[in-house]
């Protein structure tokens, strides 16, 4: 999965500069020019690092920064900025950033910092999953949704395992069944089905777009962009089998 980085800068010139030398890096950039946009593609799109302009038009990276500490979420910040005196860069450090870069700075030192930081984050946290706004994290068996924890039974957390580690496939009930507990199939079980609706209560109820849809007589599919036809997985179909039309 490529790196995500997040680029809060509101000179144009700049902005190009920076995307365009850290997409020779096979990082992909999202460039947002204000603090409203830096935190909704924060919430939403879970990039893996934020490179933040302190001074923007009419307002302060600070925000951005005070805001997202405030959430719990340890997502690596790395200020850039000309304002560079010692005090300056303490203050910027002991708000929550992870590193200060002064301008004007050499891209490769932006790539290598950014870099440095995420491997770090990832150390720290030890291996995630991700997909769209979903985040896992496999160590502590923890799991996000736009920075939101969703309270999840050990179960609940292997299945959506299984579906981050399968996007946009279709995975039968007989391969989840199989896979979750290694025992013989009984294809008249609704087991599979009560802790679909247990974890799609849990992802999708509350936000604007379903994750987890049924694609009926075949399975179920993790998907931001489902097939035609897809239904929600919390929906009765006229046979009585769990199904879902979106």
């Amino acid at each position: 999965m490529p790196t995500k980085v997040l680029l809060v800068e509101d000179d144009p010139a700049l902005s190009d500069a920076v995307r365009e030398g850290l997409t020779d890096e096979h990082i992909d950039t999202v460039v947002v020019s204000n603090v409203k946009d830096g935190l909704e593609q924060i919430r939403t799109q879970r990039p893996d690092a934020v490179v933040l302009d302190l001074m923007l038009a009419g307002e302060s990276g600070f925000d951005l920064l005070k805001t997202v500490r405030s959430q719990r979420d340890q997502t690596p910040i790395l200020i850039i900025s000309a304002l560079g005196t010692t005090e300056h860069r303490v203050h910027g450090l002991m708000a929550g950033a992870d590193d200060y870069l002064v301008k004007p700075f050499e891209l490769k030192e932006l790539h290598a910092r950014i870099v440095a930081n995420i491997r770090r984050n990832q150390q720290q946290e030890g291996p995630v999953l991700s997909f769209g706004p979903l985040r896992l994290e496999l160590t502590t068996r923890r799991a996000f949704r736009e920075g939101r924890e969703l309270r999840l039974s050990p179960t609940e957390i292997s299945l959506l395992e299984l579906f981050i580690r399968h996007e946009n496939q279709v995975l039968s009930r007989k391969m989840l069944y199989h896979q979750l507990w290694e025992s013989n199939w009984e294809s008249e079980t609704n087991v599979i089905e009560v802790h679909i609706n247990r974890l799609r209560s849990k992802v999708d109820r509350g936000f604007t777009k379903a994750l987890i849809h049924t694609i009926r007589g075949r399975g179920y599919m993790l998907s931001e962009n489902p097939p035609q036809g897809a239904k929600y997985a919390d929906e009765q179909s006229s046979d009585g089998e769990s199904s879902i039309a979106s």
